[in-house]
């Protein structure tokens, strides 16, 4: 299942010859890809680039917004240190039921959180008895629509030096047509012209998998 606006032959080498993948995060991809959804996953590559920001800030707390399956958490979690704690957020027990029989045979499953509810009460509710700047680490990638009310909630949790990732940030190239306006792909396209001018962060729009946000809350 492609994920990348690269050519097919150059996403092929960057998952087979350069990404470092463990086995358990190839069975889940190869299970997730069977699945009529199978689209949402993110590709490999995204995998190894969040764990590499949670091991360059030194995160101890992240967040997920939208787990589906549970790569991306199963990536981040394991480079979490071993008292850390992902809090991830989804509303499916369906297909994170698939993501917990992963997290426990990887022995991660001790430092996620999973919260079945809608993600912006969970947020909420972190607000209020977490606190503000709590947070090293965010990722979202749920209903594009929210990803602003996402986005604003995640920055008050992260504390200064604190990263949020937002994945799908060029969808399938569709926020680049001027032609092309409907509620997500709008959505997306104000998003990312707002975090490119927001002065609370510093960020960047990399062109992996299906394009990622970047931005880190400044001090």
């Amino acid at each position: 299942m492609r994920r990348s606006l690269l050519p097919e032959a150059v996403e092929r080498y960057v998952t087979s010859q350069v990404t470092v993948e463990t086995p358990l995060q190839k069975r889940l991809r190869e299970e997730t890809s069977r699945l009529k959804q199978g689209g949402m996953q993110i590709s490999a590559d995204q995998g190894a680039l969040l764990a590499l920001i949670v091991r360059m800030i030194g995160a101890r707390r992240a967040l997920e917004i939208g787990t589906f399956t549970g790569y991306s958490a199963l990536s981040v979690a394991s480079a979490l240190p071993d008292d850390g704690k992902l809090i991830c957020c989804d509303v499916s027990e369906e297909w994170t039921g698939i993501a917990r029989r992963y997290w426990q045979e990887a022995g991660i499953a001790h430092r996620i959180d999973l919260r079945l509810a809608p993600a912006i009460e969970t947020l909420g509710e972190l607000l209020r008895t977490a606190g503000a700047g709590s947070f090293d680490f965010a990722f979202i990638d749920a209903d594009k629509s929210n990803y602003d009310a996402y986005y604003e909630t995640c920055l008050k949790l992260m504390r200064a030096g604190g990263v949020i990732t937002l994945d799908n940030m060029l969808w399938g190239g569709e926020v680049a047509d001027p032609n092309v306006h409907d509620e997500d792909t709008d959505a997306l396209r104000a998003l990312n012209a707002k975090i490119r001018d927001d002065r609370r962060v510093d960020a960047c729009l990399l062109t992996v998998g299906d394009g990622v946000m970047v931005a880190r809350k400044r001090a």
